[in-house]
């Protein structure tokens, strides 16, 4: 591998289409875009637009809102990319998954929450995780196979 060898991947880049000059370029006239009507026209947004008449979505109460400061921001990790990492040799079975081994194998991105683990894909190690949260069905295929998952305590409001 040299510098001068170094290309992008086949597709990275795309060259934009120039669209209307003529009908040689194969997108010449109506660009694409049909015969006339609204969605030939630029400046169209259809989505929503019921003709004039008021949209569903502005005839229907509104109420509250969902405050986004207070979501949590978990990394949502599937069970199918652990046992590619286990596979691969990224990730010691032996030891006890967290947050920062699944970010050191390169898994969990971001999540200042921690980790929540799903359940897409097939686990064959047996393993113990120990993250924030995680689905009902990862829960289970993990302790099917002899695993454990270790959860945050939910912590009970005195009532």
């Amino acid at each position: 591998m040299k510098l001068n060898d170094i290309r992008d991947n086949e597709g990275a880049r795309h060259r934009r289409m120039r669209v209307g000059r003529g009908i040689g370029s194969g997108k010449g006239k109506t660009s694409g875009r049909g015969q006339k009507g609204a969605k030939a026209r630029s400046g169209v947004s259809i989505n929503g637009f019921e003709g004039g008449q008021m949209p569903l979505h502005m005839r229907l109460p509104k109420r509250g809102f969902s405050n986004r400061k207070f979501a949590k921001d978990y990394a949502e990790v599937n069970l199918g990319l652990v046992q590619k990492a286990i596979d691969a040799g990224k990730i010691d079975i032996s030891a006890v998954i967290d947050h920062a081994l699944l970010k050191a194998a390169g898994l969990a991105r971001g999540g200042k929450d921690g980790v929540r683990l799903l359940a897409k894909g097939e686990l064959t190690a047996k393993v113990t995780f120990n993250v924030a949260g995680a689905s009902a069905g990862a829960v289970a295929a993990v302790e099917k196979l002899g695993g454990s998952v270790i959860l945050p305590a939910k912590e009970e409001a005195a009532a």
